[in-house]
């Protein structure tokens, strides 16, 4: 696929609600991309990788153990996950974007249990890669050209790019196609672009193009 991609923001009326479900985001498949902060446990469940499989974990991704900035950056832009995993440095904690009983103790921020200095304990992980951004992204400017990885030639396969545009409350955005060229299959399964209003992958879907 090669697609050049123009947005503009356009202060134009009101715009949609994000896609929060009781003030927390529930799409971490583009959160993951955004930040490029994720969640990993053990293939064989929760709370079972010690420090130095959670590194493993990681950099076999190629990524790292995420800091503690890294993951208070994605939370937020609402990353919120209620398990506490190994982050760099030997640390341990969890994102808290909406208080609750039974999670983060009623608080919201990053829920801290310091630097283990039993790195043998068990805990889930919290990977930071700094690649993820370069296919997606966060854009906040009036005006930008986004573009498919490797424009004007073609992209590697079994690629997904998220890109979130972020604006003012009350603007809405314009899309302005510069190029667009895809992989010719009339069900569009094989490549595609598509487009949502909100957070929300269900109800703020728009289209597929």
């Amino acid at each position: 696929m090669i697609a050049l991609l123009l947005f503009s923001a356009l202060l134009c009326g009101r715009a949609a609600a994000w896609g929060f479900r009781d003030g927390v985001l529930h799409n971490s498949i583009w959160l993951e991309r955004a930040a490029g902060v994720y969640h990993r446990e053990a293939r064989s469940g929760k709370y079972r990788l010690t420090f130095a499989e959670a590194r493993a974990v990681c950099e076999y991704e190629g990524g790292h153990l995420a800091t503690l900035q890294q993951l208070e950056a994605a939370r937020k832009i609402g990353f919120h996950v209620c398990a506490a995993g190994w982050m760099a440095k030997g640390r341990v904690g969890y994102p808290i974007v909406k208080a609750g009983a039974n999670c983060g103790f009623g608080k919201t921020g990053i829920v801290d249990y310091g630097i283990r200095l039993n790195r043998s304990e068990r805990w889930d992980a919290y990977c930071y890669n700094p690649n993820g951004k370069e296919c997606g992204g966060v854009f906040t400017d009036s005006k930008h050209v986004f573009r498919s990885p490797g424009y004007p030639g073609e992209y590697e396969n079994e690629q997904v790019c998220y890109w979130h545009i972020r604006v003012r409350y009350g603007q809405r955005i314009q899309l302005q196609f510069l190029e667009f060229d895809l992989e010719d299959d009339t069900a569009c399964l094989a490549d595609f672009l598509e487009v949502y209003d909100s957070y929300d992958d269900v109800n703020g879907f728009v289209g597929r193009w």
